[in-house]
């Protein structure tokens, strides 16, 4: 019989002080959460302002082009937009070039969500900044993270 304990408690400790996946997944969650809080007064969730933001375009985006932006599957994405086109703030139409493709658009009631949830956002991000930069000289470490995080991203993002 095999040992249930192969991996030792200090390989699982230095996992915890060292995955970046999990250390990720842990400050997305809470930002999230954070972002979902303060933007329950527009009645939308953070991944729905990102989503909404996404199609803010004088083009109605393809859903491919979509789900690149969100790094998301084409199959998640359309799950997150049926509750946006079933309150009506968004309209998956045919393309009328490439009729295999379909298009989003953001609809004049989802708009006004998005300008509703703006605001929130602002006051929320340059919260969140202003604690990422507190003890700079120069206050350019949320810029350090992004383009960090765009690096993790890209490299993720490679075939294995």
């Amino acid at each position: 019989m095999s040992n249930p304990r192969a991996v030792s408690f200090e390989t699982t400790l230095h996992v915890r002080d060292h995955c970046l996946c999990l250390a990720s997944q842990r400050a997305a969650r809470a930002l999230a959460r954070r972002f979902d809080e303060a933007l329950k007064p527009a009645g939308i969730t953070s991944g729905q302002f990102s989503l909404l933001m996404s199609l803010n375009r004088p083009e109605p985006p393809t859903i491919g082009s979509v789900a690149n932006l969100l790094a998301m599957d084409r199959t998640t994405l359309t799950a997150n937009l049926k509750p946006l086109e079933r309150r009506g703030l968004v309209s998956l139409v045919e393309d009328s070039k490439d009729r295999r493709s379909r298009r989003v658009t953001l609809l004049d009631a989802g708009a006004a969500v998005l300008a509703e949830a703006l605001p929130i956002w602002i006051e929320t991000h340059a919260e969140v900044d202003r604690a990422l930069g507190q003890g700079r000289s120069e206050d350019r470490r949320p810029d350090e993270l992004r383009r960090s995080l765009g690096i993790v991203a890209q490299v993720a993002a490679r075939p294995l």
